[in-house]
């Protein structure tokens, strides 16, 4: 008898699960309970603001279960040039970079190299101490302040509840502040600034309300960006490709581009006075210069934990799977599946984020609550870029999907919730 349990205990242990998690392949929709006629809708959906003059192109990837049922590249990538879009074009993901800064720190904490509830100033020192902001003076810029009443811990940061601002992008106070003391939104710029100095710079301002009371989408990432430098030893660079993008082969995700690669770019879109769109000029004005192509400039050193990346659709797609999968992707696991439940749920409590939903450690996140409200399944988690791209994974149905466009300002933005409805619609229980 015990021989044939240890027999039977030693083929167990000889078994190998090789597809116990899914791995990225193209699928068939029929076969992935998804109707292959109904999926036409997108193409129909897309093209119409393609051909109403309101996008240039678009990509479009779904994949349930690890299987691609559709990715295609519709539309013109510089219509200018009547240069077409193409499906691995690599496209500036810019706050889709928040997600993966997020998984860094997170695996930083599997290390027990830091608590979530450890003060930020204990790894970067000119925290200590913050100030909240009091009054300001919009005619010279000056303000007042008050001793903030706790200190900002990694956790805020994580959910944007810490009192930082954004700059460039953030509203007309923090803009202006920001400016003066010469602290930057982290994309968009020509070399020369490293985060080090830019996070350090914006340490030594005021928060915009006491720490852990509010929701503030702010420069948060950008500092949690840095923290892995500190922590690691490493740039985020070298940390993303070592940690994160090799194991898991994003082979085209960067934070400037390689020189045989640079052809890939997406041009970057804008709208003129009737909404219309069109390519955006290679430097314009936010607030301060933003150069469009800077994630092809030679020798950039600014890593921007919080914007800064560029990816292909396919690439932010493994990402994404690997969340699904709950930490692992084709036998590398980057977290484990308790780290991956934690950062995906309510985080923040009875906060307001001035949208029905909540946030978790770097996602924004469907609860009870909010389902009402949206196609997406509870307990989906997502995000955005600026540029007005967008992203979802949806454990219920086992969905990720990632909606590409490049282009800012943009003021039709409700394609993206209608993509969201084309995908589910297609869905066949």
């Amino acid at each position: 008898m015990m021989k044939q349990l240890f027999a039977t205990a030693c083929l167990l242990a000889c078994i190998s699960f090789p597809n116990a998690q899914p791995v990225l392949k193209p699928g068939v929709p029929q076969q992935n309970h998804f109707s292959a006629e109904r999926l036409k809708r997108i193409d129909n959906l897309i093209q119409q603001y393609i051909d109403s003059n309101w996008i240039a192109g678009a990509i479009a990837l779904v994949a349930k279960d690890g299987n691609i049922v559709y990715h295609k590249a519709l539309g013109f990538d510089d219509k200018e040039k009547n240069k077409h879009l193409q499906k691995d074009a690599i496209w500036r993901i810019a706050s889709q970079t928040k997600a993966i800064t997020s998984v860094g720190v997170m695996m930083l904490y599997e290390e027990g190299k830091l608590l979530l509830d450890d003060p930020v100033s204990k790894y970067i020192p000119e925290f200590r101490k913050p100030l909240v902001l009091d009054k300001f003076n919009k005619a010279d810029t000056t303000y007042t302040t008050v001793p903030a009443k706790k200190e900002i811990s990694i956790r805020e940061l994580l959910t944007h509840t810490s009192g930082i601002g954004y700059a460039q992008i953030g509203n007309d106070v923090m803009n202006a502040m920001y400016a003066k003391a010469g602290v930057m939104g982290g994309i968009g710029m020509k070399g020369g600034t490293l985060l080090a100095d830019n996070i350090k710079k914006l340490a030594s301002l005021p928060l915009v309300h006491q720490p852990g009371e509010k929701f503030t989408y702010g420069l948060n990432t950008d500092v949690l960006g840095y923290l892995i430098e500190v922590i690691s030893g490493m740039s985020l660079d070298q940390y993303f490709h070592k940690k994160i993008f090799a194991p898991l082969g994003m082979n085209d995700t960067y934070f400037y581009i390689p020189s045989e690669k640079k052809s890939r770019l997406a041009m970057l879109h804008s709208e003129d006075k009737n909404k219309q769109v069109v390519n955006t000029p290679e430097q314009i004005n936010v607030n301060g210069l933003f150069n469009r192509d800077y994630p092809v400039i030679d020798g950039g050193s600014f890593y921007s934990g919080g914007g800064g990346l560029v990816s292909t659709a396919y690439d932010y797609a493994l990402f994404m799977q690997m969340l699904l999968n709950k930490g692992i992707y084709n036998g590398k696991r980057l977290l484990s599946a308790n780290t991956v439940e934690l950062m995906t749920m309510n985080q923040i409590g009875d906060i307001n984020m001035g949208r029905p939903t909540k946030f978790g450690l770097g996602f924004e996140v469907v609860t009870a609550d909010s389902k009402p409200r949206t196609v997406l399944s509870q307990g989906t988690f997502s995000w955005g870029g600026m540029f007005a791209s967008s992203y979802w994974i949806d454990p219920k149905e086992k969905i990720v999907a990632q909606f590409v466009l490049q282009q800012y300002p943009f003021t039709h933005g409700e394609i993206a919730e209608k993509f969201k409805v084309a995908v589910y619609q297609a869905l066949e229980q």
